[in-house]
């Protein structure tokens, strides 16, 4: 508790000094507060009363009003006094919440800032294990929890304490039993709230885990929304909402029921708390112990610090809230970020690529075991394998997305792991089988690695992707949106664009995970002449299960279970068996007879898929026919 305290005084940085100006003007507004009721006080029995011996503190009023006389005469001049004493009063308290707003906006902008910034720099991992919609809560709800905190509570605790500090001395000096009886309840009160504290700093933890859960799921069905209604599975959907809707509902419900108990109990006993003085008073009073005046303002002070005090519970309820936004944010904040040597050099790279018995696993599970294979720069390296053989891992390891554990990865000859992560992703571009676009402009999209690119540049990357003319057929050209994550365009089309973004980098190492997998053979074509026309410029690494694709290529990896099962060219493996040219085989349709035995399973998923020319006949073909090799 004290450390999560702790967190929030340092959340203040800059911002103290206008904090410490905002509870200098509270003072300032509760001293006027106080001292308002003290003119009317001193009216009643200083003046108007035929007490001859008032007492102190009403005769150093009245003196102050130019004496009994003289305020007995001009009745106006108190009154006028009270008004300008609660004008100032009210002046400064709103200087209190303009400044402690001001400051609780920079904090809350220096807390969004930081997260967002760090969930740029975190490992992949951390991605890993992460709910979407769980950290979209926390970067929105928690971060607005703590910026109502910041913005009206924090300032309310001085309030609270002033507001009881500051009259003591003034209630003693009027009467120090009505004092007694005044204050009887408050530790009854503050001990009850404490109380609260701790049982809605529970209910709110789980209440905004159960929210994260709730954001996690809208966010995920709107993103696979066209899978949902392709398999008719709206109603299950909608059951699955309704569960975990049920469930926030249902803890948000006993958070604020907690809240109502509180307020019930506590308004309880500020009545008591009242009801105590009225009864007190009136009993001195006609028993004439007690002047009117004193009695008036006993009444008037009491309400003025029961109020904070019986805030002071809720003060303690939205502080449990955001210590539970300020914990669910530091948890992410906490995360280790990607971190590069000190020192690191940034050196004009070259395309050459070694990978020296590289090992990596995924927790308890190997995906890479002792790869090695090399790559001159300017050269065309195609990888094949089945879904999991890890193809996508030795370019998540390329890109330093993840470190790999064993081995050694040189670029340009220099250790991958000595080089900054900024620097290796510059000289590496990757289109992905399934590419991400913005929600922004074609044009926009395609120089997200290079804002500064000419038109003319943009124009000659898009006619090596062969997407050119598709753009100069929008309505709007380059300056057509393509909708969030590219949705008004077809796959084929969105990895084109992500093949012109990547080739307007100019990078020295191209990657193409699958990238064509979703384009036409005309198209294929298209960009293989393409980037056939820009070789030597770059090495280029594809990834396909289309042997079509890649049979032109230097050098061809077959892999298979994290090994390197075949290495060599397009001649030099069809001269082998192995499943390169079963795989060959298969997709030309040639005859199988003259080639080692395929086991049956393989054979009949090949008939069954005609042998199209897709992810999945390799899938099929390649497991068994790896282990035969």
């Amino acid at each position: 508790m004290f450390l999560t305290l702790r967190r929030v005084w340092s959340l203040f940085g800059d911002q103290g000094f206008r904090y410490g100006t905002a509870i200098a003007a509270l003072v300032v507004a509760t001293c006027f507060l106080y001292a308002a009721p003290l003119i009317p006080q001193a009216v009643f029995d200083g003046v108007l009363s035929s007490d001859p011996n008032p007492s102190a503190s009403t005769r150093a009023v009245v003196s102050a009003l130019g004496g009994r006389a003289y305020v007995a005469e001009n009745l106006w001049l108190p009154a006028l006094v009270f008004l300008v004493l609660s004008a100032i009063a009210g002046g400064f308290t709103y200087l209190r919440a303009r400044w402690a707003a001001d400051a609780s906006q920079q904090i809350v902008r220096r807390v969004r800032d930081e997260i967002y910034d760090h969930l740029q720099h975190l490992a992949c991992t951390y991605f890993d294990s992460a709910e979407t919609g769980d950290l979209v809560q926390r970067c929105t709800s928690d971060v607005e929890t703590l910026r109502k905190f910041l913005a009206s509570q924090v300032v309310e605790i001085g309030r609270a304490v002033i507001m009881l500090i500051v009259p003591i001395p003034l209630l003693i000096a009027i009467d120090w039993r009505m004092t007694a009886v005044s204050l009887v309840l408050l530790p009854l009160i503050t001990c009850f709230s404490y109380f609260v504290f701790r049982r809605i700093k529970q209910a709110f933890l789980l209440t905004d885990e159960a929210e994260g859960a709730l954001t996690a799921r809208i966010t995920e069905n709107l993103s696979g929304i066209r899978v949902a209604r392709a398999f008719a599975r709206q109603e299950h959907e909608e059951a699955l909402f309704e569960a975990i809707n049920a469930k926030h509902r249902g803890l948000d419900f006993q958070l604020y029921s907690h809240l109502a108990k509180f307020w019930a109990i506590s308004d309880l006993l500020c009545f008591l708390q009242k009801g105590l003085v009225v009864a007190a008073g009136a009993y001195w009073l006609m028993q004439g112990s007690l002047a009117v005046g004193a009695f008036f303002y006993f009444l008037a002070a009491v309400n003025l610090f029961l109020f904070p005090m019986r805030h002071m519970g809720r003060i303690l309820a939205d502080l449990g809230k955001a210590v539970v936004a300020i914990e669910r944010l530091d948890e992410v904040l906490t995360q280790a970020r990607e971190l590069d040597p000190d020192g690191a050099p940034t050196p004009v790279l070259t395309g050459d690529l070694d990978f020296d018995r590289v090992s990596f696993s995924h927790g308890e599970l190997a995906v890479l075991n002792e790869v090695s294979f090399s790559v001159p720069a300017g050269q065309t390296l195609a990888i094949l394998g089945p879904s999991g053989s890890g193809k996508s891992t030795l370019v998540n390891l390329l890109l330093r997305l993840y470190d790999y554990e064993q081995g050694s990865i040189r670029l340009g000859g220099h250790e991958l792991s000595s080089l900054p992560r900024k620097h290796v992703r510059r000289q590496v571009a990757v289109v992905l089988q399934e590419p991400f676009l913005f929600s922004k402009t074609i044009g926009e999209n395609v120089r997200l690695g290079r804002a500064d690119a000419t038109q003319e540049d943009v124009e000659t990357a898009t006619r090596a992707a062969g997407i050119h003319e598709t753009i100069l057929g929008f309505e709007s050209g380059y300056e057509t949106a393509v909708g969030e994550r590219g949705v008004t365009l077809s796959g084929g089309q969105r990895q084109r664009l992500a093949l012109a973004r990547a080739l307007l980098e100019r990078p020295v190492v191209l990657v193409l995970d699958d990238s064509l997998s979703a384009v036409d053979t005309e198209t294929e074509a298209t960009i293989l002449d393409a980037l056939a026309a820009t070789k030597g410029r770059q090495t280029t690494i594809v990834i396909a299960h289309r042997v079509s694709t890649i049979k032109d290529a230097d050098q061809i990896l077959v892999l298979g279970q994290g090994r390197v099962v075949q290495a060599g060219d397009h001649e030099s493996l069809l001269a082998e068996d192995g499943p390169y040219a079963r795989l060959w085989a298969a997709q030309t349709n040639l005859s199988l007879g003259s080639l080692p035995a395929v086991p049956a399973d393989a054979v009949t998923e090949l008939r069954v898929c005609d042998l199209a020319d897709s992810g999945e006949v390799a899938d099929a073909l390649l497991p068994p026919l790896a282990k035969t090799a």
